[in-house]
Parts: structure tokens; C-alpha cells; sequence
């Protein structure tokens, strides 16, 4: 308890404009530290610069970038500490945030999002995330305050046929990266088979499996249109992670930097949101140039994928979850959706 007292006065006297020296806090997140390849790691650069600069000085963040903190549980652990022996901030992802509150995986459910701009509605101001905010709060201590863009919608590849439809799926061999990805597989007609992404290219390259799903910076970076033909741009699942803030740090802080850090979060996210969709363009024109065929389903095309996977996943996540959550995000989502589309 005397380090957290000595960091709140710190705050509180650095706030008052008294000469203090700095008290440095510890930023932690997934990837190297490469703005152009790691969109965390841009996240990161941009926060620090903001938060710095709204202190000025008082408060400065120390990147620790490739996990060099720890693991995603090992990370979360750091950040429910009493006592603030480690100042820390951190960005997780859905492996680090769901273990503590699995209902985060209703913010993943496929097909939810119309647009870029739909998505960022539900996380900006959506009833699901206000909630889920509020009780993954108390539930932890620890403070949820961003869903952090970090890559473009998850899209279909396959070497065998064009999918326009779900219909399209029937028979084919898929990767699953995770048992929510089989259960969207199998209901689709298609089968999934768990396979880690340092062997997914063998695989795709040996007929293992015939697809995958993953955004076009990770199709990319896989070099993975070597050996694809077929890319279905389906909106499938918006990519994101979650910056959280040690409860106890964050109480400690006066409202003005309370307030510093929530808008550096805000304000590095919208540069985030606007790199990151231009860099999805990029990336999906990068793969048509390099022998990519890609489509992108129609509305009432993406309604079939939705009519079909949504209600499969759905009822996979019923086991982590109440019903009460799954239909708030859905509920949440469908307004976010009318919302971004001016109705």
C-alpha cells in the first residue's frame, strides 16, 4: 500500500504543477515493434505519444512490445495485482480478456457488422460494450477502456471455388484456428481441422486443408496467395483488442489525468481505425495483384453467410455465456448497423 500511496501523491502533485519527477508505467502488448506490420504496436506508439504530451511529462509509458511482460495470462495477472508494485497498462487480446469475462467472445460473433463504421458505433457507444465494460470492471478491478483496431475484417480463402454464398462451403476442407471456427465450418457443410499457423501454408500448399479465414494483412504477411485463388471479402469478424488499465493505478489518478488517458485511448484508436482500413485496401489489392481472385458478397449474399453461421456460433457460445448476453450483442450490433447507415 505505501508504493500506491507514493504513486498517487506523485499524480496528485504533478497534477498541481509541482516539480515531481516522472512516474513511468509499463505498456505491454502482443508483436514487434513495428508500426507498419504490427497495428498494436502503432496503437502503442500513438498512446504513449498522447498520454505524455496531456500529462506533460508526469506520467511517461515504457513500451514493452513481443510479450516481453509475459504471456496473455501472465500479463492479466501483472494487471490484477494490489498494491501497484508495477504501474502497467496492457493490450490484450480475446486470449488474455476471456479467460476473466468470457462474454467478450459475443462481441466476436460473425457477421455482426455491415461496415468499419458499424463496428466502431457498437464499441464507441453500443449498449453491449457500455455493459460489458462495466462488468468486466467488476468483476476484475481492472479498467476496460478501448477495443483497439488491430487489423481488417477476417475474410474467406480457398483453392477449389468462388464463395458467394454459404451454399458455396458444402464439402470443402477448412483451418480452423479454434473450435468457434470449426462450429462456423460445419454448419456452413464444410469441415474444419485445427491446424497452427506456422504450418497452415504446407497445409494449403499439400491439399491438408483447401481454405482458411484470417484479414489480408495476415493472408499477406502468410504469403498465403501463393498458394489461394479465391478470396471472399465477407466482414466476417471485426479484428480487434482491448487496452486495460490496473484498477488501482487508474483510482489513483486525479480526474484531469483520468481524462488524459481515456482520450489518448480514443485518439490513438481513431488513427488506428483510419490506418488500418486503408492498409486493408492495400492489402486485398496487393493479393489481386499477385493472382487473387476476390469478391465481395452483396447484402443480400452476406445474409446467407449470416442466416446460416450466426446461429450455429451462437449456440457454441451458449456454453461460456448467458442468453441474456448473446442477444444484447446482437440486439447492440443491429443498431450499431442501422446507425452507420443513417436509418
Amino acid at each position: 500500500m505505501k508504493k500506491l500511496f507514493l504513486f498517487a501523491l506523485c499524480i496528485v502533485m504533478a497534477s498541481s504543477g509541482m516539480a515531481l519527477a516522472a512516474t513511468e508505467v509499463k505498456l505491454a502488448y502482443n508483436g514487434p515493434a513495428d508500426v507498419e506490420n504490427n497495428a498494436v504496436h502503432l496503437y502503442a506508439t500513438n498512446f504513449k505519444k498522447f498520454v505524455e504530451e496531456g500529462t506533460k511529462g508526469a506520467i511517461v509509458l515504457n513500451l514493452f512490445p513481443d510479450s516481453q511482460l509475459g504471456n496473455e495470462e501472465e500479463r492479466m495477472e501483472l494487471m490484477s495485482k494490489k498494491g501497484m508494485n508495477q504501474p502497467i497498462i496492457n493490450i490484450a487480446s480475446f486470449g488474455g480478456i476471456a479467460p476473466l469475462f468470457p462474454e467478450i467472445y459475443a462481441s466476436a460473433i460473425p457477421f455482426m457488422f455491415d461496415s468499419y463504421k458499424a463496428a466502431h458505433v457498437f464499441f464507441d457507444e453500443g449498449t453491449f460494450w457500455t455493459k460489458a465494460k462495466e462488468e468486466f470492471q467488476k468483476r476484475t478491478s481492472i479498467v476496460l477502456l478501448e477495443a483497439v483496431e488491430e487489423g481488417g475484417f477476417l475474410a474467406f480463402t480457398n483453392n477449389k471455388r468462388e464463395i458467394r454464398t454459404a451454399k458455396d462451403f458444402k464439402g470443402l476442407k477448412f483451418r480452423g484456428m479454434d473450435e468457434g471456427q470449426v462450429t462456423l465450418y460445419k454448419a456452413f457443410g464444410a469441415s474444419g481441422t485445427p491446424i497452427p499457423w506456422t504450418e497452415l501454408y504446407m497445409a494449403l500448399k499439400t491439399g491438408v486443408v483447401d481454405g482458411q479465414m484470417n484479414p489480408a494483412m495476415y493472408i499477406k504477411m502468410g504469403s498465403l496467395f501463393q498458394v489461394q485463388t479465391y478470396l471472399t471479402l465477407a466482414n466476417i469478424q471485426y479484428s480487434d483488442q482491448f487496452l486495460v488499465i490496473n484498477g488501482d493505478m487508474f483510482n489513483a489518478l486525479s480526474p484531469e489525468f483520468k481524462k488524459v488517458i481515456i482520450e489518448a485511448g480514443k485518439k490513438a484508436n481513431a488513427l488506428n481505425r483510419n490506418a488500418m482500413e486503408k492498409q486493408d485496401s492495400l492489402d486485398v489489392q496487393f493479393l489481386v495483384d499477385n493472382g487473387m481472385k476476390a469478391y465481395a458478397p452483396d447484402p443480400v449474399e452476406l445474409e446467407s453467410f449470416r442466416k446460416v453461421g450466426q446461429p450455429a456460433y451462437v449456440e457454441w457460445l451458449k456454453e461460456k455465456m448467458t442468453k441474456e448476453w448473446l442477444d444484447l450483442a446482437l440486439e447492440s450490433a443491429k443498431a450499431s448497423n442501422d446507425k452507420a447507415k443513417g436509418k
